[in-house]
């Protein structure tokens, strides 16, 4: 009964002066409503990067020039950006020593300038072989991919990713049959790939596929390969797969030590620990310039409350003459800025998740909320309120009475 009392006695204090109430408040609503938001946001980047990689397939492992990190047991220094070639490919194919191993996909991949009439774009282009369909889960939503005969023959085709065609050939258009020109050729349309959503210059809906030999020998004129694609047969099988390849290749390109590997292999459980630090460590970065706002709005909290105890100075001191003891006092003051904070924490939260809402409707990504953040701000606000109340709670309890009935 003694606690309601002292609740509804702060709520009354606060009421008194609604603008400096509401001004000391706000300062707790921005700072928990951007920790929810940010929070939410750098979450919900981190779901959808772990989505799209996903979405290429968990046994998908990827061959590239350079140095090889720890992974499946071969680890490699820096190397040439030439070192993998369309004989390494084949014979990952073929050899005996590979058994684990269900589609090969050797890839050349390039920036270049594509005209189609009076639109132009700056895409990807990659060359790429028929596995490169089942090896990335790729899927068409019109025409057809890149097949044997393309290979043999040299042809001239191109297949769009979705953001490409409708930036050449406008939204809704079907771009099956046109032609483009990709660094001055002329490329015919021969089909368009299904959207796996996903943004940047990595994106698969931003790419352009062409047949290997066509951008190898015709197009950029280039002997090696940016990149091996491997589908393994299962996923219990990554470790073992990543060995074989590795020391296959250290073989073939007469290594003994694979410290002095001239490539690396990763898998999609590697790329997807590196892509959670990255979005890991965004996720903390927002949350701490969020955290900055809430200890602004605890020092503004404190300097309300202190200027709280100067104007009541003499109703704390006829309090203390008729026997209020220091304790009471203190949970006084406590009560109101736990008060202040606990109102801004919950109106915070509820803008935060309503401002995320938004962002999501307008960015087109997913809505999650993390419970647990949530009650870790609603805590670090009545937390905030009990550290930041309690110096001028302290100080109001230790108000001599006859000096404070004195205070002018």
């Amino acid at each position: 009964m003694r606690l309601i009392k002292s609740v509804k006695s702060g709520a009354r204090s606060l009421l008194a002066n609604k603008m400096r109430t509401g001004l000391a408040i706000l300062g707790v609503i921005i700072g928990i409503g951007s920790v929810i938001a940010l929070v939410s946001m750098g979450q919900a980047s981190k779901a959808a990067v772990q989505s799209q990689i996903q979405s290429i397939g968990s046994n998908l492992l990827t061959i590239t020039p350079g140095f090889q990190v720890s992974s499946g047991g071969v680890r490699g220094a820096m190397g040439q950006a030439t070192s993998l070639t369309n004989d390494d490919a084949q014979a990952i194919k073929t050899s005996s020593q590979i058994t684990t191993i269900k589609n090969v996909s050797p890839e050349y991949s390039s920036r270049a300038q594509v005209v189609a009439g009076r639109n132009n774009t700056n895409s990807q282009v990659v060359g790429v072989e028929p596995a490169y369909l089942e090896v990335r889960k790729i899927s068409l939503s019109a025409g057809s991919f890149v097949t044997s005969q393309h290979l043999n023959s040299l042809s001239r085709v191109a297949v769009l990713g979705p953001n490409v065609a409708e930036d050449l050939f406008g939204e809704g258009a079907n771009p099956v049959g046109q032609t483009i020109r990709i660094e001055g050729k002329n490329f015919q349309v021969i089909g368009v790939t299904s959207s796996k959503g996903g943004s940047g210059a990595n994106s698969q809906d931003d790419q352009i596929y062409i047949p290997l030999t066509t951008a190898q020998k015709q197009l950029f004129g280039a002997k090696h390969l940016t990149s091996i694609a491997l589908e393994a047969e299962s996923e219990g099988v990554m470790d073992l797969a990543q060995n074989q390849v590795g020391y296959l290749l250290l073989a073939r390109h007469n290594l003994s030590n694979p410290e002095e590997a001239d490539f690396r292999i990763m898998s999609q459980a590697d790329i997807l620990e590196t892509a959670s630090q990255v979005t890991g460590t965004f996720t903390t970065l927002l949350a701490g310039i969020a955290a900055i706002s809430l200890l602004v709005g605890g020092i503004g909290i404190m300097n309300i409350m202190l200027m709280s105890v100067t104007e009541r100075t003499r109703e704390i001191g006829l309090r203390k003459a008729l026997g209020a003891k220091k304790k009471t006092i203190i949970t006084q003051f406590l009560i109101e800025a736990i008060i202040l904070t606990f109102t801004g924490g919950l109106i915070g939260i509820i803008l935060g998740m309503i401002g995320f809402y938004a962002y999501t409707e307008i960015a087109g990504s997913e809505f999650i909320i993390s419970f647990p953040s949530v009650l870790l701000a609603f805590g670090v606000s009545t937390g905030i309120g009990i550290l930041f109340g309690w110096y001028p709670a302290q100080k109001a309890a230790n108000l001599q009475p006859i000096e404070a009935l004195r205070y002018e």
